[in-house]
């Protein structure tokens, strides 16, 4: 049997991790389009753009690793094409890899900014990417970000760290609104105003001048740096280009397997039939890379796979830290223990009655138990749910 991952991020990285690890000893070829070996990408946003993490810090496996488990490691190399029939990948080198087990893991590609001068805009991405946004960031660069979601906010928290002047501009009338809701919105934007940061709110960028961003009302924003976090586009030409099923993402099942049971998804792209929630879903998550990576590994190995693994994301920003553990709509009933305003609290998204989603902030080693109570979906009593001075396990 010959194994080929095609994705040289985090989750082709476990992948091959855990096809050696099962025991399989066969040709693995990782076959990555980045010139770096596989990395972990929340440090680009957080530690490696304030600077507090090493470089060589953020590599999932070094080098040798690759050599002493017998990985054909290929960096630079873009897969064109999937054959199906004859069962190879074709690379832009014109190589054919043949394969008896695929694994797509192409990953997704940050959107630019479709305004006039909107390529002037660093997006954050690659380990290249951080590089030079963390070169251009000093104290005495004014940053404007686009974008006022996750990454967006953790960039904005990184450059006024480091003693930028930084203004976020969102579309939202709050930040992260349509995730986590108002309240919990609020307390994101409470948090950044706190630390200095200006939030432009309710408004989009029409034009990025060398100098200056222009917002729709006309405002113009004096900037030396802009850098645009407006989300994401999963990599599915070459799943689609093969004929597999996509949509958002590529349709996997709980196994992982796509409409070709020789080709699996994982990470970014694969929108997973989840055993648990019960309807497909797709996460862009460190998390879900490690584990589908893991995941569609086993089940290439012929091992029985249900992926029901809850979504599971962090973030860092300032001197907040916060795990956030299942799925919600924003607009869900949310019940808080704890202090919002002191910023330590853990707050729930109730449907049903039911705990669908929590998010520990500043309150640490909860999220199995959060995740019982999602599993549990025992209908609660918010009282109780809400009162510290009561177990979580006993609600």
């Amino acid at each position: 049997m010959t194994y080929v991952v095609v994705g040289g991020g985090l989750a082709g990285a476990k992948a091959v991790e855990t096809l050696r690890g099962e025991g399989f000893d066969g040709p693995v070829t990782l076959i990555a389009a980045e010139t770096d070996r596989p990395y972990e990408r929340p440090p680009l946003s957080k530690g490696l753009l304030l600077g507090t993490d090493e470089p060589e810090s953020v590599f999932v496996h070094t080098q040798e690793w690759y050599d002493d488990h017998n990985v054909d490691l290929r960096l630079g190399v873009t897969v064109t094409a999937i054959d199906r029939d004859a069962r190879v990948v074709r690379t832009a080198g014109g190589d054919d890899i043949p394969y008896e087990r695929l694994l797509l893991a192409t990953g997704s590609s940050p959107r630019p900014l479709p305004v006039p001068g909107g390529e002037r805009a660093f997006l954050l991405r690659t380990l290249e990417d951080s590089h030079r946004i963390s070169a251009a960031v000093t104290a005495s660069t004014r940053v404007v970000v686009v974008g006022a979601g996750w990454i967006g906010l953790e960039v904005a928290a990184a450059a006024r760290t480091r003693g930028a002047e930084v203004t976020v501009v969102g579309t939202g009338a709050l930040p992260l609104q349509n995730v986590l809701g108002d309240e919990m919105g609020q307390m994101f934007a409470d948090l950044h105003r706190a630390h200095g940061t200006e939030l432009r709110l309710g408004t989009h960028v029409t034009e990025v001048t060398p100098t200056e961003v222009v917002l729709a009302d006309g405002t113009r924003l004096p900037a030396d740096v802009v850098i645009a976090g407006v989300g994401v586009t999963p990599n599915v030409a070459l799943a689609s280009g093969a004929g597999l099923a996509t949509d958002d993402g590529v349709l996997v099942s709980p196994s992982l397997a796509t409409s070709d049971p020789a080709i699996f998804a994982a990470g970014d792209i694969a929108a997973v039939e989840h055993a648990f929630l019960g309807r497909r879903i797709r996460v862009e998550h460190w998390d879900v890379a490690i584990h589908t990576g893991q995941a569609a590994a086993r089940a290439m190995l012929g091992q029985p796979v249900a992926y029901d693994r809850l979504p599971y994301f962090f973030t860092d920003q300032y001197d907040l830290g916060m795990e956030y553990t299942g799925v919600a709509p924003a607009d869900a009933e949310v019940v808080v223990r704890g202090d919002v305003a002191g910023r330590e609290f853990i707050a729930f998204w109730l449907v049903d009655g039911r705990v669908a989603a929590g998010m520990n902030v500043n309150v640490w080693d909860v999220a199995d138990q959060i995740g019982d109570l999602i599993r549990s979906r025992a209908v609660v009593d918010p009282k109780r749910l809400a009162d510290s001075s009561i177990e979580l396990s006993s609600v």
